[in-house]
């Protein structure tokens, strides 16, 4: 019992990983920080981690996605907060709209 209630399923972060055309080792390869591709797949599917692996996985993800994204609409690109990636975070908002969804367009 205690190990499914650290299993949450598929998360928001594989969501947006796929709407941004965001492998894992392309996280894993951008990272500053120390990121590996098991980390990565546990945070995607939902193995839930601590608050400071969420950080690093969302900060991966803010620096892959500025990378892709032309200077101009580079500036516009609001970070996202671990919060809007894992719907087991404190202060996961369900009903949170992506203010970075006009960016996608070309």
């Amino acid at each position: 019992m205690l190990e499914s209630s650290r299993d949450h399923g598929v998360q928001p972060l594989d969501e947006f990983m796929n709407r941004w055309g965001i492998g894992n080792h392309r996280l894993v390869e951008v990272s500053p920080e120390q990121l590996n591709h098991k980390q990565v797949q546990k945070a995607r599917a939902g193995r839930q981690l601590t608050l400071h692996m969420m950080q690093k996985v969302a900060r991966a993800l803010n620096e892959a996605v500025l990378l892709s994204l032309p200077k101009e609409r580079a500036e516009q690109f609001q970070p996202y907060l671990h919060k809007h990636l894992f719907n087991y975070a404190k202060g996961h908002d369900p009903a949170w709209q992506d203010s970075n969804a006009p960016l996608l367009d070309p």
